[in-house]
């Protein structure tokens, strides 16, 4: 593996579908994230505001298989190209840049959040 460069302890992951190409979300990663994102084959990211690691779709369901992983030339960031089930953002859109700089919505929600965090209080 190459020597990825974490900035107090993370790296930034960009996320790809790749199939339609479309960028899906932006997350961070510790190195337990990646290394289980590569045993398992399923995204594993690190959550700064919980401060804990977590598999996406663990409570929506939404999960994320990995196609590929790229590194970038600086060996500072990662892409990962997913096989996304349901939406990749937790406010129940299909990626998590839907709405323009000027707050324009550009996408239609997937699912409604209130009924799957309904046990988190999201």
């Amino acid at each position: 593996m190459l020597n990825l460069k974490f900035v107090q302890g993370l790296i930034p992951v960009i996320v790809q579908d790749a199939r339609s190409r479309d960028v899906l979300m932006m997350a961070y990663a510790n190195e337990e994230a990646v290394r289980l994102t590569t045993e398992t084959g399923f995204a594993h990211y690190y959550s700064r505001s919980r401060k804990k690691l977590w598999k996406k779709g663990e409570e929506s369901g939404h999960f994320q298989k990995i196609r590929q992983i790229l590194v970038d030339c600086d060996e500072d960031c990662i892409l990962y190209l997913v096989e996304q089930t349901g939406a990749a953002c937790h406010t129940g859109y299909q990626t998590c840049f839907y709405r323009t700089i000027d707050n324009e919505i550009v996408s239609e929600q997937v699912f409604d959040p209130s009924k799957v965090y309904a046990h988190k209080g999201q």
